[in-house]
Parts: C-alpha cells; sequence; structure tokens
C-alpha cells in the first residue's frame, strides 16, 4: 500500500510517519510538507533512509501540484495532517489558514476523487482534525462527544471545522471512503517551542519569563503524541468508512496548575531548588476568544477499536522533559532557525 501523509515533518505528523514507516515495512509512505516554520525534517531522521520512506516537497494549496502528484504516485490512502494549527497566528493572519486548511484540503479530497476514479474499495481518505471545532465547555462535567454540535470560535478551529465539513461532504455526495478524527492537545518529543509545554521548558532552562494567558484558569485536555500516532494507526485500519472519533487523553488540566507541576519537575531535572521556576510566571493579558475548557470523550474510540492512553499526564510529561533536556542540539536548532536549511543542504543535490 502507497499512503500520502501530508504534514508529515510537524510534530503530530512526524510521529504519525516514524510509526508507519518503522511498524509496516511492506508499505510505502510518501510524506507531503510545505516546510513551512513548523515543518522540520530532523524530526525524522531516524527514518529518512529507510527503504518504504519519500519525502516530497510541495504546498497542499497548489491544486496543479497535488493532481499531478497523485498521477505520479498513484496513492491508496491519504492520512492527511497538513494544517496551519497555531491559534494566535490565525488572529492576525485568518486567510492563510483559510488556504491551507480548507482549500488544501479540498485540493487532496479533489486528487484523490480523481485519482481513485470513483472505487473507493481498498481507499481511503483519514483527515485528522481538532477538538477546537466543538467550542467551549463550561467547568463542570461536560464533555465533547462525536455528536457535540460545531461550535468554532478562533479562524483556526473555523478553518479546521470547516475542512471537516467538506471531508463529510465527500462522503456522502461521492460515496468516497473517509474517516476523521478529533483529538485534544498533543504535547511529547518533536513539538515546535512556540506551543505552552515546549515554550514553557526552554524558557524554564533559560531563565526566561514563562507567560499565561490570563489567570491561567483555561483547561485542557492532554494527550501525549505516541498515543495519538497509536490512535491514527488503529482509526486507519479498522474504522468504518464514514466514521468520526475524538481522541483524548483523560488528562484535564488547568494551565496554570500544568505550569506548576512543570516547574516541579523541571526544578527537579535541573538540580534547583524547588518552587525557583514558578518565579519565572508571568501572566499576560489573554487571548481574543480564548475557549475556557476542552474535554474529550473518548469512549467509542475505546468501545469500537479497544483505544485508550497508555501514559498518565505526569508521567508523560517527565518523559517529555528529559527528551528535550536529552535533545539539546534539536532545541537549539529549532530556536536559531538552522533546521530550515536542513532540506537545501540533504535533499536538493540528491
Amino acid at each position: 500500500m502507497k499512503i500520502l501523509i501530508t504534514g508529515g515533518a510537524g510534530f503530530i505528523g512526524s510521529h504519525v510517519v516514524r510509526r508507519f514507516v518503522s511498524t509496516y515495512p511492506n508499505y510505502q509512505i510518501v510524506n507531503l510538507d510545505k516546510l513551512t516554520y513548523a515543518g522540520n525534517l530532523e524530526n525524522l531522521l531516524d527514518v529518512e533512509q529507510a527503504p518504504n520512506y519519500k519525502f516530497v516537497k510541495g504546498d497542499i494549496v497548489d491544486a496543479a501540484f497535488i493532481h499531478d502528484l497523485f498521477e505520479a504516485e498513484q496513492f491508496e490512502a491519504v492520512i492527511h495532517l497538513a494544517a496551519e494549527s497555531h491559534v494566535d497566528r490565525s488572529i492576525s493572519n485568518p486567510i492563510e489558514f483559510v488556504m491551507t486548511n480548507v482549500v488544501g484540503t479540498v485540493n487532496l479530497l479533489n486528487a484523490a476523487k480523481t485519482s481513485w476514479k470513483g472505487s473507493y474499495d481498498k481507499k481511503r481518505f483519514y483527515h485528522v482534525s481538532t477538538d477546537e471545532v466543538y467550542g467551549s465547555l463550561g467547568e463542570g462535567s461536560e464533555m465533547f462527544t462525536e455528536t457535540t454540535a460545531y461550535d468554532p470560535h478562533s479562524p483556526y478551529s473555523a478553518s479546521k471545522a470547516s475542512s471537516d465539513h467538506f471531508v463529510r461532504a465527500y462522503f456522502d455526495t461521492y460515496g468516497m471512503d473517509c474517516v476523521i478524527s478529533n483529538c485534544s492537545n498533543n504535547y511529547g518529543s518533536y513539538h515546535f517551542p512556540e506551543k505552552l509545554i515546549p515554550l514553557s521548558i526552554h524558557n524554564i532552562k533559560q531563565n526566561k519569563a514563562i507567560p499565561i494567558y490570563g489567570k491561567g484558569e483555561n483547561i485542557r485536555d492532554w494527550l501525549w503524541v505516541e498515543d495519538h500516532a497509536r490512535a491514527i494507526d488503529v482509526i486507519f485500519h479498522k474504522a468504518k468508512t464514514g466514521t468520526t472519533y475524538n481522541i483524548g487523553g483523560h488528562n484535564e488540566w488547568t494551565n496554570i496548575d500544568l505550569i506548576r507541576t512543570l516547574c516541579k519537575v523541571m526544578d527537579k531535572k535541573l538540580g534547583r531548588a524547588e518552587g525557583e521556576s514558578e518565579k519565572l510566571i508571568t501572566y499576560v493579558t489573554d487571548r481574543a476568544g480564548h475557549d475556557l475548557r476542552y474535554a474529550i470523550d473518548a469512549t467509542k474510540l475505546k468501545t469500537d477499536l479497544g483505544w485508550e492512553p497508555s501514559l498518565q499526564f505526569e508521567e508523560g510529561l517527565e518523559k517529555t522533559v528529559d527528551w528535550y533536556l536529552e535533545n539539546e542540539k534539536w532545541l537549539n536548532n529549532v530556536t536559531s532557525g538552522n533546521y530550515q536549511h536542513y532540506y537545501e543542504e540533504q535533499y536538493q543535490n540528491r
């Protein structure tokens, strides 16, 4: 089977690529990534020489390029992760999110429809989405389920909600074999340090301020990225066509409690006095339209396909901190921007 994985040089995408390349040597995995600031080929050094792996640089917004790629490679499946994903960036530049997340998704759907010629036996289009499409929950026991009405509040979540609807429309209209998953916040290795956990790890190490929006009362459900990749594997292989699954970590934390816990782990790892890193916490003006709480009910995924998270948050957080402290070169390359030269240095002359 030849599978196109879009956004495979990104945080979640690189874990999915690694899992599929390593677990299924009989699959041919083509990793398509535009290599924006969040795409880093150094995330995949351990598999880039694998015989069943190929990297292609390209933009899903370029419809002609995507059509030609499908014609050349004859993909049998797509796992679509490529997306602009940072909420703050969507607030300052919404159109970029519309183009990549909406137009790019439709380009992929059209190319798949053309390439597969209406015959979807042993074909699959898997769209990876977010829990942010559901909007915001109040404090309490309510959780997002697969039937929760969409209520996006940011340009980012609106663009992902739109792409979800297009995928369902291609299932309903053309009979394309499509599945969707909506996941909670991911954490783990290879996470670009603009997001809360890797940014905080980096800043603590550098004795820089840890910015916390508002009072830090916003609640998120945290999912270890390797558990997410395992869930994508299970859904890709076992889900019935037309189904949607929520993927969550059963780990709800307020931002401030998460950062305080992270500070304690970092103090221990760095040999600092307990409480020293907490002094770096700095409260900043809250994000516009900041959703209060996300919480995923992943019961359907466990009941139907047998998946559940393997790690509790404290264990996963310690593994994540260890990884960042042990991979200083990777972090330095990202924060300095040196990682952006890897493609030119390693691929263009091949």
